[in-house]
């Protein structure tokens, strides 16, 4: 040791202690805030879109218990005049009841057209089977593809 070095009298160095993440900055705050306004106004819009759609959910699973009826006992008449009924339900609940009340025959095959792709449209022997007690000569397979696309894309208007 050199009595003339003054640096020699000087101690080691000591390290700062680390900063905490704890209390928080006001701008991670608001960033945590914001995080959960907007998870909660997600969660809000996911699960009023879920309830607005119930009726499309039943809808569905009366198609599909109407079809597997239709399976077991291949009445084509009854069939098609329950799938008719329920496309009528499902759309007086979206729309207005006197937009589709009083719609029957082409006015309401259009009407149901108008939400079915170009390959998927009812045909005009729809019009007609839907009201005879004989069984139709129509493709229900369509018929019913139809139905289940129109309950699930239909653009509701309440």
């Amino acid at each position: 040791m050199n009595p003339q070095d003054p640096l020699a009298n000087l101690h080691p160095l000591r390290q700062p202690e680390l900063i905490g993440w704890w209390p928080l900055a006001p701008g991670w705050w608001l960033l945590l805030c914001l995080i959960v306004i907007s998870v909660g106004l997600l969660i809000y819009l996911l699960r009023r879109h879920w309830h607005k759609n119930a009726y499309r959910r039943r809808a569905l699973a009366q198609l599909d218990s109407l079809h597997a009826q239709y399976q077991s006992d291949s009445r084509d008449a009854e069939y098609l005049g329950a799938i008719n009924a329920l496309l009528k339900s499902v759309a007086l609940h979206a729309y207005p009841r006197a937009t589709v009340a009083s719609r029957h025959g082409e006015a309401w095959r259009q009407f149901l057209n108008t939400s079915l792709p170009q390959d998927m449209q009812l045909q005009s022997d729809f019009d007609d089977a839907i009201y005879r007690d004989s069984s139709p000569q129509i493709d229900l397979t369509r018929v019913h593809r139809a139905a289940q696309h129109w309950i699930k894309k239909h653009k509701a208007a309440v």
